[in-house]
């Protein structure tokens, strides 16, 4: 049975073979069929290529263990490896908008809607429905970032892919019905606008999520979890400045209580201990500090 570490591994090398397999097929067919949708699609699976890359590379090296120079670990790649693919998301963007935005005004382009043309997307959203619920299943299991972050752009793909399969289509109508060709024969730059669109959003949202990774946001109501849980372990009087903070795939949580100032070390360092096993039960595997101080009970 392959490790957690070779697992993520594992699934990062098949998506960068999807992403290689997908690009090289949408390069040919949107050069023989000048569908810029298509041509869109290519750089778009281009970029998610690379970007599969960086998550592979990201996913062996934040998994390395925490040295004296990185002593909460390297799982901060993970985030920064996110950072990265958001960028090349905006990227690619910015070049769909201008030839698209060529296209409807200056230079109009004829798009030759073949059987290969439909079929190279129609292999693309097969494609990419497996390989997104294989890199969010694995995402979720062991808390990356990254492969979620690769998970999303494999799932936005399938969006993508549908725009343009309607844009060819409108092209195809357009030669069935020459008297609505104009507007008809316009549809696979719109569509490859909306492709602009939907990578936009997707990369806002991606990139507002890796900040606050990068700016250790605590995840929203762990804290108030938190509190209670320890508040009710036998010995604690009360449970404050409480912090919580992810490093990619690791959690880390640092809890200050007040304990009985007559308790032993020995007894002292016992609760502590049951302290971590209670904030463990609700987040499984974090790094937990509880730092105890003493109050008079009398």
């Amino acid at each position: 049975m392959l490790s957690a570490s070779d697992h993520k591994q594992w699934v990062a090398w098949t998506s960068v073979l999807a992403a290689i397999v997908l690009t090289l097929v949408k390069i040919i067919v949107g050069f023989s069929t000048q569908s810029l949708g298509i041509l869109a699609e290519a750089a778009h699976s281009g970029l998610d290529l690379m970007a599969a890359i960086v998550t592979l590379l990201a996913v062996r090296w934040s998994d390395r263990p925490a040295d004296v120079e990185h002593p909460y670990g390297h799982g901060k790649i993970e985030n920064l490896s996110a950072l990265f693919e958001t960028l090349l998301l905006l990227i690619t963007c910015v070049w769909i908008s201008m030839e698209a935005v060529r296209r409807l005004t200056v230079h109009a382009v004829e798009v030759e809607p073949t059987v290969w043309a439909f079929a190279v997307m129609i292999l693309s959203i097969i494609v990419d429905i497996s390989r997104s619920r294989a890199l969010m299943k694995a995402a979720k299991k062991y808390n990356s970032q990254a492969l979620e972050a690769d998970a999303l752009h494999f799932s936005t793909d399938i969006w993508s892919s549908a725009v343009v399969i309607l844009g060819l289509t409108a092209v195809r109508l357009g030669q069935v019905w020459p008297e609505h060709a104009a507007w008809l024969g316009k549809a696979d730059a719109v569509a490859a606008l909306g492709v602009a669109v939907i990578v936009v959003m997707v990369s806002l949202r991606l990139g507002r999520r890796t900040l606050q990774g990068l700016l250790d946001t605590a995840p929203t109501g762990l804290a108030d979890q938190i509190k209670p849980i320890v508040e009710g372990v036998e010995g604690v009087v009360d449970c404050h400045h409480i912090r919580v903070r992810t490093s990619g795939p690791h959690l880390f949580v640092d809890v200050h209580v007040l304990i009985d100032g007559t308790k032993t070390l020995n007894e002292a360092h016992a609760l502590t201990e049951r302290i971590e096993e209670r904030i463990q039960q609700l987040a499984p595997n974090a790094d937990v500090t509880v730092h105890p101080e003493p109050v008079n009970m009398a």
